[in-house]
């Protein structure tokens, strides 16, 4: 099975249980890799929904092991402040704060207030999506109201 079909099958498995796949993330961490997979729902993820598509995931990957040797597998929500790495990520986070680091090393800050065409708006400035080397969402907690 190639990386695409297993990317659909999961995908398929979070849309069954009433999630959309945000991400796919394989990482090593020290000595320990990671299979990570994001997910998000309208009203936000709960640790029920993380632990029904991971156990539907589990036997899949027992059958196709889709990282070599050792790895954790982890089902969870890509939190208040997440890592924007594809053009539908920014397009469903159009006015939150964002934060962005560009190819050539430059930083902006502030409200995502469009994006269009591949183009980020992001407070008075503008950003071509391919210009962008890392970007994320922040919560500005100094002036975060708590209920």
């Amino acid at each position: 099975m190639t990386q695409e079909e297993l990317k659909n099958m999961i995908k398929n498995i979070v849309e069954d249980n009433g999630c959309e796949l945000y991400d796919i993330e394989q990482t090593v961490e020290g000595d320990h890799k990671f299979y990570r997979i994001y997910i998000t729902k309208p009203g936000g993820v709960s640790l029920n929904d993380c632990a029904a598509i991971n156990n539907l995931v589990s036997p899949i990957f027992d059958v196709e092991d889709p990282v070599e040797g050792k790895y954790f597998l982890e089902v969870s929500s890509p939190g208040v402040e997440r890592k924007l790495s594809k053009p539908e990520h920014f397009e469903k986070s159009i006015g939150e704060n964002v934060k962005v680091t560009t190819i050539g090393g430059k930083k902006i800050k502030g409200q995502l207030k469009s994006f269009i065409d591949g183009v980020a708006e992001i407070g008075d400035e503008r950003i071509k999506f391919d210009e962008i080397k890392k970007a994320k969402t922040y919560v500005d907690w100094k002036n975060y109201k708590f209920n």
